[in-house]
């Protein structure tokens, strides 16, 4: 080894010994402080005796002797200490080291790996541990309770974004013969996920590039109804002053249930469709009537994408619109496509005003939240993985409660 290296971990092992031993006495102090009664009834425990209570840290494994006595009341035995520092019945780990733990394997690649990098970071524990508290824990995130902060000083306008990503399943035929006919081994559902922040949060890197201050997140298990989803999106907004905001901006891709569900839970809301579905559509529109990949498709695409983005949208809705008077050489299958596509056009015509929205300092796409199904997907979509609903529903709750840093109520 390295002698600058060897003698960076001798010290680094000093100090931690150091912590430990500091942060032992001072909760045998605080566990000395702690009356011997009974948590429900505070009366004095009966037969009370000491105990050793041994408990992992972030510095190593702790022991201080605690008191342990039977309820005068249900006749239970209790640790009083136990109750006062929020730790279960046999419960050994601290609530830092958990926090840790849980927040590395919301972004490790693997269970394995956030038992390596505890590892590394001196608090060796096995991966078996690390799932069985994610399951804990993500199972308590349903009944979690989050402060709502107080309304922003200054006026502020919502940015709301919506959409939705796959994940694969194990599915009922898992485990079993590929032999088996036509085996339904994996299932592919959709995760729906929103991003929602205050405009003035906007920012661009020194690059030019965007990026966001602040953000929070929602992002729900497979089979969720789009009305369950809603809820739950209008919920945190409204945690994020919703009621307050001057504007609401919501933007999203052309998928029917977003519509559907923005008109439902937000219909005072500024819509607009995301600008680069918007761009895929009349690329459709090209390749029907000249030929995917073609110069004449390219020809007739630029001046219409540049039109629409440059405030000329009722000049593309006219060109659409000529394309069904107008008689067209065009494949069945290609007119059929290009009558479907006007349509689309026609249905968002209040969805596309694109420099107005970009004038008032709105985003006309939806890359945040494209970026949010992009980041859990490297943790919940990697090769090989193919999840129970159980441990993906209790490792996303997770990630969206770290992401939204609403992580200390879990262990307040």
């Amino acid at each position: 080894m390295n002698p600058l290296q060897a003698m960076e971990l001798a010290v680094l092992e000093e100090g931690r010994e150091w912590t430990r031993q500091r942060l032992e006495r001072r909760l045998q102090a605080e566990a000395d402080a702690v009356a011997s009664v009974c948590p429900r009834s505070a009366r004095a425990l009966r037969d009370v005796r000491r105990r050793s209570l041994h408990l992992r840290t972030v510095v190593g494994e702790i022991c201080i002797q605690v008191d342990y006595g039977r309820s005068p009341t249900s006749g239970a035995w209790v640790h009083p200490v136990r109750k006062a520092w929020g730790l279960g019945r046999t419960e050994r780990i601290s609530p830092e080291l958990q926090a840790r733990l849980c927040h590395t394997a919301t972004v490790s690649g693997s269970y394995e790996g956030t038992a390596e990098v505890a590892r590394r970071w001196g608090s060796p524990v096995s991966d078996d541990l690390i799932h069985a508290l994610v399951q804990r824990r993500g199972s308590e995130v349903a009944n979690l309770v989050g402060a709502t902060p107080p309304p922003p000083s200054r006026r502020f306008s919502l940015v709301i974004m919506m959409d939705g990503w796959m994940v694969r399943e194990r599915g009922p035929d898992w485990g079993r013969s590929r032999r088996r006919h036509r085996p339904e081994r994996v299932c592919w559902h959709e995760i729906k996920s929103s991003v929602i922040y205050q405009l003035h949060h906007r920012a661009e890197s020194a690059s030019g590039r965007g990026l966001l201050i602040e953000k929070f997140v929602v992002a729900t298990p497979p089979d969720t109804a789009p009305v369950d989803f809603g809820e739950a999106v209008h919920a945190e907004a409204l945690r994020r002053g919703l009621a307050s905001a001057e504007h609401v901006y919501l933007v999203m891709d052309g998928a029917v249930w977003l519509w559907a569900l923005s008109d439902e839970r937000f219909a005072s809301a500024t819509k607009i469709l995301d600008f680069h579905h918007a761009r895929e559509h009349l690329q459709s529109v090209a390749s029907a009537l000249h030929g995917e990949g073609t110069d004449a498709a390219r020809n007739w695409l630029e001046p219409l994408v540049h039109q629409l983005r440059h405030g000329s949208e009722s000049r593309v809705l006219r060109s659409l619109e000529e394309l069904l008077i107008q008689p067209s050489p065009a494949e069945p299958a290609a007119q059929a496509t290009v009558v479907r596509e006007v349509q689309y056009f026609r249905n968002h015509a209040d969805h596309i005003h694109y420099r107005k929205t970009a004038g008032a300092g709105a985003p006309i796409g939806s890359g945040a939240v494209e970026s949010l199904g992009a980041q859990l997907q490297r943790r919940l979509r990697s090769c090989g993985q193919f999840w129970r609903r159980s441990g993906l529903t209790h490792l996303l709750a997770l990630s969206v409660t770290f992401k939204n840093r609403d992580d200390p109520f879990l262990w307040n």
